[in-house]
């Protein structure tokens, strides 16, 4: 399988609140869509490792995704180092995107800025012919590197370099996060609250997103930074 836009996130609901709006819309307009969870979230305060399987499949049902798969690195203690590498670039190679989309690249959460170097860097090490790695078949692989890394924007309020207009896709953005049920806001809840359990937080979900919107003259909006300057053909290309 190929695909267009591979999306990475360090835990299950990452990329969902990240970049969920931009994901459906890429689906829209017939793009392939994969999305890859670095762990399982097994440290999160509420729920547990199956309840997020399950959350994760509805989620994923609700984006209308390709392909989703979930590496098992240790949550809060995986690292940027060869092996964790090996094991992204093998799929970078499998699936080879065009794009890739990943965490924010500073966080309240010390997963996430982890996790957008350690992607960022296998994207990289992935385009050199002398790292081999296998294929699920055993066979070797054959290099790729994507044209674009993208990050989008978490907890913190990044000044975004660019903004994706989700105005047709919040809703769908909002539904898929909403499968999470174990995390987010819940009334009837009698688990511990966390930062993400608050009402205020699933409101702050759809108003920052009306707020990049506002913005930038549309609707709604998701953020993304870059790691290197965007360029495009003409004035005509920008909105």
């Amino acid at each position: 399988m190929k695909l267009d836009i591979l999306a990475f996130g360090a835990h299950p609901d990452d990329v969902e609140l990240g970049c969920g709006g931009s994901i459906a819309l890429s689906i829209k307009q017939g793009k392939k869509v994969g999305v890859i969870d670095l762990t399982e979230g097994e440290l999160g305060t509420r729920g547990n490792k199956k309840i997020r399987l399950e959350e994760v499949k509805k989620a994923s049902s609700v984006l209308g995704l390709s392909y989703r798969h979930n590496l098992k690195f240790r949550d809060g203690f995986f690292i940027n180092d060869e092996k964790h590498q090996l094991s992204i670039i093998s799929l970078l190679r499998e699936l080879r995107p065009e794009i890739v989309l990943c965490n924010a690249i500073s966080d309240r959460h010390i997963d996430h800025s982890r996790a957008s170097k350690l992607v960022s860097d296998s994207c990289f090490l992935s385009g050199l012919s002398k790292i081999q790695s296998k294929s699920k078949n055993g066979d070797n692989q054959i290099s790729w590197r994507p044209l674009k890394i993208y990050h989008y924007i978490q907890w913190d309020d990044l000044t975004p370099d660019f903004v994706v207009n989700i105005s047709k896709t919040i809703d769908v953005k909002i539904e898929a996060i909403s499968k999470y049920k174990s995390q987010f806001y819940n009334p009837d809840s009698k688990e511990k609250s966390t930062p993400i359990s608050s009402k205020n937080f699933f409101d702050s979900i759809k108003y920052r997103a009306l707020n990049l919107g506002r913005l930038v003259g549309v609707e709604a909006g998701e953020g993304f930074t870059v790691e290197r300057y965007l360029a495009v053909n003409s004035f005509d290309n920008l909105i």
